[in-house]
């Protein structure tokens, strides 16, 4: 598969937009799948504990790597600005997915979460949700979230780009707690749990560096 090339320039062009500004209103959507750019899910451990005990495995797939036991890395795909106040709107992680997969009498039962994306105006987590042999509802808020520490694209002469955030208090939304129960066949008591569970933490970083081989912008598409 071949990957369009970004250069320092462009991406150097694009901080120079975000410095002097079009206008008030102008958005720029910045390409990031060629720099280090990254978004770590870390689950909680009352989250992990509540998989583990309806045995509840997840594996990450397409761009998603796992780093260590409950934490997962997804690279960032765009960023979305608003140019004047250099305020993101929007992080995209396309390529990237989490399977959650059990045993059910007999059975593997399960749905996965793909194509992440963070939405800053509502403060939710969207994904692709695609029940195991199902058929995917296309950006279905999954969870809300808190912000702990905003994102702030700085821009440093003459082509640093950096950012750090992480959000915090990830929970469900009524509709994800629908789609857990019903694809992983949870029982009310565990159905009970998830929907005041805190899920953990979402930690975003961009970094003004390419990447050695930058990952795929197409979408994940499970497979039937």
């Amino acid at each position: 598969m071949q990957f369009p090339a970004l250069s320092i320039r462009s991406i150097s062009i694009a901080a120079a937009m975000l410095a002097m500004g079009a206008s008030a209103s102008a958005q720029l959507t910045i390409p990031t799948n060629a720099l280090v750019a990254n978004s770590v899910q870390a689950f909680s451990e009352l989250a992990l504990d509540a998989y583990a005990a309806d045995g509840v495995t997840i594996t990450p797939l397409g761009n998603a790597t796992q780093t260590s036991p409950g934490v997962y890395n997804m690279p960032v795909t765009s960023l979305t600005v608003k140019v004047m106040q250099a305020k993101v709107l929007s992080g995209i992680a396309n390529g990237s997915a989490l399977q959650f997969t059990r045993l059910y009498r007999g059975n593997t039962v399960g749905l996965t979460l793909s194509n992440f994306s963070l939405d800053y105006v509502n403060h939710q987590v969207l994904a692709d949700v695609t029940p195991q042999g199902g058929t995917t509802t296309k950006k279905q808020a999954i969870y809300n979230f808190n912000t702990a520490t905003p994102l702030g694209i700085k821009y440093k002469f003459p082509v640093t780009i950096y950012g750090h955030e992480v959000l915090d208090q990830l929970t469900l939304t009524p509709e994800t707690v629908k789609s857990f129960a019903t694809s992983l066949s949870l029982s009310k008591a565990s159905q009970s749990v998830i929907k005041s569970l805190d899920f953990g933490t979402l930690t975003q970083d961009v970094v003004m560096a390419l990447r050695s081989k930058p990952v795929s912008k197409t979408p994940y598409v499970p497979a039937p």
